[in-house]
């Protein structure tokens, strides 16, 4: 009902989540149905006429106080120390209380008239039993001076008119159910039943989480490296980075980094309600099957976005690996290592390292971590605390390695079990430990101290790859001594 925020721009996330989700809805915006239509902002003449009925049923009453009045009425009751509640001074009770209101000046709108005395009693299926004073309710707008309508008169119009039977929504929403009773029961209408859930809650903290507080959340380590592995992949993949839009808060985080939405669902499910003390991981018909209000917990369950990482790792893992070449296809795509679609050898190429990685992609973003495999012609970046560890230091891994590298050039099968063959062979000849060799390898070809099986990266690479990237790799040794002879001397 809110003209101003009631946009496409803000609409649209909300459906695009529920729509990755899985969520999907059996009627409603873009879905149609018998109760259309489905935006508030579509339904004014419905809670226009319900407005007019509240009206001639003295349960709501035309109002002109100003705002400063109201204020003041407000400063009153709190130098009192007393619950304010508005005096109606200033109610139009005839037509010509208003016109006479109106010829002064002032512009007036709808309230509700509600109980002074008593209370509100509704049984809440999450929070059982639940009882507000009458004393302590405002006499809610429920339309403006301009003739629209407000939230609490709509949402109980479109209940009764969708034959809405369970209302389940956040329980910040609590205090308005008292009021929504209230206008429901005075349209002589049967109000549905309300179950309010607990809210999610910030990392460690019981506070209600907020993408806007993404700055303080940063600061939880866990939190902070979540948002850091995904922030890395976006900028890999020219994803829009805005703090408010792109965080572990907001759902399309997780579908740009490359999350599977069963697995969010799954998180999801679990924070404030469960089944037992051991079962976490639930197919979608499970859920359906198990879910039941009366489980929800009342206490708010803290947001862990690592633990939800936890979740996205077990689903990566079940996940075939065709299956998983096609997750990663798209993001080798838009950062053009492949075609598209890909040639037969890309496809080829791409599953080779997703299955060499294996649980290593735990998002399908990480497959960009393996640029060396499909960019061969560019440098290798070496880590260089592993270069002077494991080929500058040791005084005859260069000279090793020199070696490894002309057996290498005299392999004529390099697929990972021959390789494995033959640098076993080559350990055993010198009397050496495979360690010794290994490590240095490994960072000359990758310039990375750890990675995936060593004979599967030197199939990937291929004969030539290899040992062009081992020549660059003893070139730099050399260089290195060089500097440092030249330094001593």
């Amino acid at each position: 009902t809110d003209r101003e925020r009631n946009i496409e721009e803000a609409l649209r996330p909300i459906l695009d989540g529920f729509r990755w989700l899985g969520l999907d809805w059996d009627e409603g915006p873009e879905v149609g149905g018998d109760f259309g239509p489905y935006r508030q902002s579509e339904r004014s003449d419905r809670y226009s006429a319900a407005a007019e009925t509240l009206l001639a049923g003295g349960h709501a009453y035309w109002d002109y106080a100003t705002p400063e009045e109201l204020a003041e009425e407000r400063d009153a009751a709190r130098a009192e120390k007393r619950n304010f509640l508005y005096s109606r001074r200033w109610r139009a009770e005839t037509p010509d209380d208003r016109r006479r209101f109106e010829a002064e000046g002032r512009t007036g709108v709808v309230r509700l008239r509600m109980p002074r005395e008593g209370s509100c009693r509704f049984h809440d299926l999450v929070r059982g039993d639940v009882e507000f004073e009458w004393a302590r309710e405002q006499d809610h707008v429920i339309q403006r001076a301009d003739g629209s309508c407000l939230y609490h008169l709509a949402n109980v119009v479109d209940d009764q008119e969708m034959q809405i039977s369970h209302v389940i929504r956040a329980e910040e929403h609590l205090p308005n159910t008292p009021r929504q009773i209230f206008i429901a029961e005075a349209l002589g209408l049967t109000p549905p039943i309300h179950a309010h859930l607990p809210f999610v809650a910030e990392p460690g903290s019981k506070n209600k989480l907020s993408k806007r507080k993404i700055a303080k959340y940063l600061k939880n380590p866990d939190f902070a490296q979540v948002h850091q592995h995904g922030l890395s992949i976006a900028e890999q993949i020219g994803a829009p980075t805005d703090p408010d839009l792109f965080n572990p808060v907001v759902v399309g985080f997780y579908e740009t980094v490359g999350y599977l939405p069963e697995a969010v669902v799954n998180y999801l499910l679990l924070l404030g309600w469960s089944l037992d003390d051991k079962t976490e991981d639930f197919t979608r018909e499970q859920m359906i099957q198990h879910f039941t209000l009366e489980r929800v917990n009342h206490a708010p369950a803290s947001f862990d976005a690592k633990k939800l990482l936890a979740f996205q790792e077990r689903y990566a893992q079940a996940v075939p690996l065709k299956q998983k070449v096609e997750h990663v296809l798209p993001y080798v795509q838009k950062v053009g290592w492949i075609a598209t679609p890909p040639s037969e050898a890309e496809r080829a190429l791409v599953t080779q390292i997703v299955a060499a990685a294996g649980d290593r992609i735990k998002v399908w973003g990480d497959i960009l971590e393996y640029g060396d495999f499909f960019d061969t012609s560019r440098p290798v970046e070496f880590d260089e605390k592993a270069f002077q560890k494991r080929l500058v230091k040791p005084e005859n891994a260069a000279e090793l390695l020199g070696e490894l590298r002309t057996s290498l050039a005299e392999q004529t099968d390099f697929s990972a079990a021959a390789l494995d063959r033959a640098i076993h062979g080559f350990v055993e000849s010198r009397g050496i430990r495979i360690g010794d060799i290994i490590h240095a390898l490994r960072v000359a070809t990758t310039g990375k101290a750890v990675g995936f099986g060593m004979f599967e990266i030197l199939e990937i690479l291929g004969r030539n790859v290899c040992l062009d990237r081992i020549d660059r790799a003893l070139a730099r040794v050399e260089d290195v001594s060089s500097e440092r002879k030249e330094a001593s001397s």
